[in-house]
């Protein structure tokens, strides 16, 4: 038990870091390229701190998440290489997923006011994330093979939606989000849910590759 106890501690405890250091890292890479095509930044500094408090607050779920039995068979020793081959294979991926909507959001809605394209990347980077975390806390198809604890399916659902909500809040208000005209809701809803089909396709192609995944 303590064995089994310890191994199931480290590996939420992977789940976290490898979670945390592609989505920044594929988050970073994001802002660069908008910096570069946009005349304007693609979230300020304050809402880019509020959308990561609150995907960060789902992450914090992950200490009481379940563990695959196969995660639990063996000890496991800290490979940095293992973290940086993790967050430069799937960090892109999600930064393919930021480049589609700035593309729609600028070819086809031909959308340039700062403050509307702000607030879209701001709800729709929290629910994708949220959501990606469903994809990373496993090697598995997540909601059908591996079933995350009840605490982490909450914090989810309730933040994906206060992610929505708050553009539409004093808060939103705030920190410079406006009202999310009903014609962009599809990208914050179904945008997200393409990511999570190219995201484990890529995740069936880094295990083949590297031979682990968390």
């Amino acid at each position: 038990m303590v064995y089994t106890s310890g191994r199931k501690t480290y590996a939420n405890l992977m789940k976290y870091i490898k979670l945390s250091t592609s989505f920044n890292f594929g988050e970073v890479v994001s802002v660069i390229i908008a910096s570069v095509i946009l005349p304007f930044l693609p979230e300020t500094p304050i809402q880019l701190l509020v959308e990561g408090l609150l995907y960060d607050f789902g992450q914090l779920t992950l200490p009481f998440d379940n563990v695959d039995e196969e995660d639990l068979r063996k000890p496991r020793k800290f490979n940095i290489n293992s973290l940086k081959n993790f967050m430069l294979f799937m960090g892109p991926v999600s930064s393919i997923f930021d480049i589609i909507v700035f593309a729609i959001l600028l070819l086809v809605f031909k959308l340039h006011d700062a403050p509307t394209f702000q607030t879209i990347w701001f709800s729709y980077s929290i629910v994708s994330n949220l959501l990606g975390m469903h994809i990373i806390r496993t090697a598995k198809i997540p909601f059908i093979e591996s079933n995350a604890h009840k605490f982490v399916y909450f914090s989810s659902i309730l933040l994906a939606i206060i992610g929505v909500i708050i553009p539409f809040t004093w808060l939103g208000k705030l920190i410079g989000l406006v009202n999310i005209p009903f014609e962009f809701m599809p990208i914050i809803i179904f945008i997200p849910i393409l990511y999570c089909f190219v995201a484990m396709i890529a995740k069936k192609i880094y295990i083949k590759k590297y031979g682990e995944w968390i």
